[in-house]
């Protein structure tokens, strides 16, 4: 796997060459250009859009139509800088964030960068991804780690990431009572970003009892399993469930499951006046009661990424705030590549243990 830069080391990336089919390939490793920098990988997480790429080829209007390199939670080390970079040396621990935009559109200019038409994002078609020795990045979405955060930490500020946005849309405050659908991932980093936020009581909603056991451990303050029937054998209701808890009203809701049914939930259960906001992608039209919450003033807001979170992110990490370790579940190389997104696709690895955030390890040294 040689390298075009003599002074690094051979790169073998995890290429998607189509549906079923990863690989691990040799790839070039061009010099930085100016305000660039060669980052050497340490830990890149897997994402369910990896998975969703490798087993579907296709996410909504995003498919597969060349190999791609996979993986879009990365950290690593600055092995090289181009011209111009100021901010970063060699030898800097960073995290990445994968969205490189074109920085002149109105949206750039307004500051929602995540909403740019041009934005290239990582292991998203027809972009590669970081699950490789290195690659090159722009210095400006490469942050620092503090020397307290360390590469697996750093890799997850990319799905935390999501969770700081969320929490933000949905302007949760000190004393809110919060309503998060789906305890996967992404749900339970929007727990972790809300209670940070101050948040009074959070539920979170799921059919998964190892998942929801792990939401508990991690802050929850109640869960409902819809797995569960009712004391006649009904289905429960989240509403009723939720009056049973005694705290009032849900001020605000976070969908995170893609699910039909739970947005329809989250509209029904959310205040009068309160917010919703839709994290979970799922079919592209959905049948919900819009008009209901329209008249009573339910804001539904949507989320696609984010937008100026890294630095919230490392600072909830580094000072102790949020706890992201609970949820790294499994640790592999890069040549066991296809077992980790077996075990991610699963949800469960070999011996059994649930996989909740499985991590690929790169340049282990």
């Amino acid at each position: 796997f040689p390298s075009p830069i003599m002074s690094l080391g051979p790169n073998k990336a995890a290429v998607l060459r189509k549906i079923d089919d990863i690989q691990l390939e040799p790839r070039p490793v061009r010099e930085p250009g100016p305000r660039e920098v060669v980052i050497e990988l340490r830990s890149v997480g897997i994402c369910g859009s990896d998975v969703a790429y490798w087993k579907k080829g296709r996410i909504g209007n995003f498919i597969l139509e060349s190999p791609m390199i996979l993986g879009h939670e990365p950290s690593g080390v600055v092995a090289k800088v181009g011209a111009g970079v100021v901010d970063l040396k060699v030898g800097d621990r960073v995290t990445l964030e994968p969205g490189v935009v074109c920085r002149a559109c109105v949206h750039c200019k307004e500051g929602r960068y995540n909403l740019c038409p041009s934005i290239e994002f990582m292991a998203t078609p027809p972009y590669d991804g970081a699950l490789s020795n290195y690659l090159v990045h722009p210095a400006d979405f490469c942050f620092k780690l503090p020397d307290n955060v360390s590469f697996d930490e750093g890799a997850l500020c990319e799905p935390l990431s999501v969770g700081v946005h969320a929490i933000s849309r949905a302007d949760i405050q000190i004393g809110s009572n919060v309503l998060i659908t789906g305890a996967g991932p992404i749900g339970i980093m929007c727990l972790l970003v809300a209670n940070a936020a101050g948040a009074a009581n959070v539920v979170l909603v799921d059919v998964n009892e190892e998942r929801l056991k792990l939401a508990k451990d991690m802050g929850a303050t109640h869960t409902i399993n819809l797995s569960h029937k009712g004391p006649d054998n009904e289905p429960l209701n989240v509403m009723k469930e939720v009056a049973r808890f005694g705290f009032g009203v849900i001020d605000r809701s976070i969908e995170c499951s893609g699910q039909e049914q739970a947005l329809r939930t989250t509209l029904e259960c959310t205040k009068s006046g309160g917010i919703v906001v839709v994290v979970g992608h799922g079919a592209p039209e959905v049948t919900v009661p819009l008009t209901l919450a329209c008249i009573r003033e339910v804001d539904v807001k949507g989320v696609f990424r984010y937008c100026n979170t890294w630095p919230t992110a490392l600072a909830l990490i580094s000072s102790g705030k949020v706890n992201v370790k609970p949820l790294i579940s499994q640790h592999y190389t890069l040549d066991e590549v296809e077992k980790a997104f077996t075990v991610a696709k699963d949800g469960k690895d070999e011996h059994g243990r649930p996989a909740v955030k499985v991590i690929i390890t790169v340049n282990d040294k």
